[in-house]
């Protein structure tokens, strides 16, 4: 009998999972079903029975922090975040994962960066917040810079930084304060994402000193503030490469499958062609 996977969320409009997560089945030589199914946040609990159905399945928006509730046990970036994008259903229990955290971390390190070092993040969205915190956990010197209409959340997220680690470098700034001399810069924002594709978090000359830059939006393959990256002489990368590493984290949390870094980079290559 195949295996059945599923994405679930609302509205999932045109998502590049289906392609990934067939790719990597493929490699690991496994034969499933993987489908998009959409489900209203109002739906979500009604379709608990045909989710328990299912080996596993990802979850993205609105269901990533609804859906803790459906799972019997939690894995510790999923409850450090309170957000799930991941579901192994086993011997009769449903295991919450987040493999964005992963994916994220696995980017960097990729890249060639450390979180370790003197970083900027650029924004404090959901996504900027697990960036925030998991920077923090690996010991960076942190600065988040933001609009200044999100100074307030900014600080929110540093004070909830400095409340389990006492001992972490957290400083909020506006994004105009920028003034370059960072190892490594991560953008967390939408700006420059299709398709407004003009758009950049940074001006050029804020690049200025970066050793590295990874930018979390991955269509267009590449945005401004990655052009802007590459006239500066940066080392940056795409978020299609986190991408990629989250749903690898998953295959490697259903059915244990590895893969070589050689078809992970394939991979991410032919997913930037998508977009």
């Amino acid at each position: 009998m195949k295996k059945r996977y599923d994405l679930i969320g609302y509205p999932l409009g045109h998502s590049l999972s289906p392609q990934i997560h067939t790719r990597l089945f493929e490699l690991s030589g496994i034969d499933v079903e993987y489908r998009l199914t959409e489900i209203k946040p109002d739906e979500l609990t009604g379709r608990y029975d045909y989710l328990n159905g299912l080996d596993g399945f990802n979850v993205t928006i609105p269901h990533k922090i609804p859906i803790i509730k459906f799972c019997d046990e939690l894995s510790e970036g999923a409850k450090r975040y309170e957000s799930v994008n991941c579901v192994k259903n086993h011997g009769g229990k449903s295991i919450g994962y987040n493999t964005d955290v992963i994916g994220f971390v696995k980017s960097v390190e990729q890249l060639g960066a450390s979180l370790e070092s003197k970083v900027c993040l650029l924004g404090c969205g959901g996504v900027g917040r697990m960036m925030a915190i998991e920077a923090a956990y690996n010991k960076a010197e942190l600065t988040v810079a933001v609009r200044e209409a999100d100074l307030e959340t900014a600080r929110g997220i540093k004070a909830e930084i400095e409340k389990v680690l006492p001992e972490s470098r957290v400083n909020v700034i506006l994004l105009s304060q920028i003034k370059g001399g960072y190892d490594l810069v991560i953008n967390s924002t939408p700006l420059g994402m299709y398709p407004k594709t003009e758009g950049s978090a940074l001006q050029i000359e804020q690049l200025e000193g970066v050793k590295y830059l990874f930018d979390a939006v991955y269509n267009p393959k590449e945005t401004t503030l990655l052009k802007y990256a590459k006239e500066m002489g940066v080392k940056a990368a795409s978020g299609m490469a986190m991408l990629v590493l989250q749903a690898v984290a998953a295959h490697e949390i259903w059915d244990g499958s590895e893969y070589g870094q050689g078809d992970i980079e394939a991979l991410i290559s032919d997913m930037e062609k998508l977009v």
